[in-house]
């Protein structure tokens, strides 16, 4: 996947209502099209660009966490979701306008149940709660074509 390239060159990218346009990205293709893999890609960039913050790397994490689970690979997704609750656990509850609480716990019980099923656990998708109404209608006015390159096949499902 390439990112597209951004408007300015200058600086992180803001959209209007004062969120990074990677991270509200991120959020439109995890909780609307739950493309986990591509999630990493724009919040790896994100993560770079801002000097490597924990918070985002647990992001990142509970993401591709969800990918390796989606694609078979428990281990894989035990050991990342393992990371990402280590990562995230000294945030506030309320952070970067979402609910960072119950990410968490989602995360956390699906990571408990992989951990003690020796049978399949059904799979599910989660949900990033806004608790921002700036950050929802960033998130609404996403038109991730300004983000990522959908020339690759990125939002082909």
């Amino acid at each position: 996947m390439r990112l597209a390239p951004p408007k300015e060159a200058v600086g992180a990218q803001m959209t209007n209502n004062g969120y990074d346009r990677l991270y509200v990205a991120f959020v439109k293709l995890f909780n609307e099209e739950r493309d986990y893999y591509a999630c990493h890609d724009v919040m790896e960039e994100l993560w770079l660009e801002e000097g490597r913050k924990p918070i985002y790397q647990g992001l990142l994490q509970v993401a591709v966490g969800l990918h390796h689970w989606h694609n078979g690979n428990n281990a894989g997704a035990v050991k990342l979701w393992e990371a990402a609750l280590h990562k995230l656990d000294s945030y506030a509850d309320l952070e970067l306008g979402i609910r960072l609480d119950l990410l968490r716990h989602d995360t956390l019980r699906l990571l408990e149940a992989l951990q003690r099923s020796e049978d399949v656990v059904p799979l599910e998708h989660l949900t990033i709660t806004i608790a921002d109404y700036e950050l929802a209608d960033a998130v609404l006015a996403c038109s991730l074509s300004d983000v990522v390159d959908t020339e690759d096949g990125l939002l082909d499902k």
